[in-house]
């Protein structure tokens, strides 16, 4: 964060984008297993938004405020079968992100901290997913998983990786000045 500001001034925005998933009953996850994503969909998001917090601590505090916006999943809202140690790492996205943005807020830093929290989106790690519907027999191919996902949601599609970007996009704006500590659920329905 340092050498980001010294060579392109103060920090606006950080988006903690790191994520690691893992699909695997409960009695065949190993502590290894746990560390692994700990590693990746904690340890990341805790190193990012403590610098982000140096940074903040250095900013004028009449200014607009740094925004931290931390990728969490719909897995850290709502349970799923065989995805228990990967809800438990997105669950803790979400309510250290709470926690930070209440912290920020009572010691008067100028930073803003939010969390978005993707339902299946078309993405490398969704192909994930759709193989192990493969592997699992619920569809018997990845074609068939896409539609099988798709129809779960109540808009008929799987999200892109650009439906995440604009709402990250309007987090990291001005026109989200007034949120904190929110959680912006972007899966076309999947969790109503």
């Amino acid at each position: 964060m340092q050498a980001a500001e010294a060579e392109f001034g103060p920090i606006d925005i950080l988006v903690n984008n790191a994520g690691l998933f893992l699909a695997r009953p409960l009695p065949e996850s190993t502590l290894e297993d746990l560390h692994r994503l700990c590693a990746v969909n904690i340890d990341g998001v805790f190193l990012g938004t403590r610098a982000a917090m140096d940074c903040a601590r250095r900013r004028p505090t009449d200014g607009p405020r740094l925004s931290v916006i931390n990728l969490s999943s719909v897995a850290g809202l709502k349970g799923a079968s065989n995805t228990s140690i990967y809800s438990l790492t997105k669950g803790a996205v979400r309510l250290f992100t709470k926690a930070v943005a209440l912290e920020c807020a009572s010691a008067g830093l100028p930073m803003r901290v939010n969390s978005v929290h993707p339902g299946v989106m078309d993405t490398e790690m969704a192909r994930e997913v759709m193989q192990k519907l493969v592997d699992d027999g619920l569809v018997t191919s990845p074609g068939e998983a896409r539609d099988f996902i798709a129809l779960r949601h109540p808009l008929k599609r799987m999200g892109t990786a650009e439906d995440v970007a604009a709402t990250a996009l309007f987090l990291a704006s001005e026109e989200s000045s007034f949120y904190t500590g929110a959680e912006l659920v972007v899966d076309g329905g999947f969790t109503l």
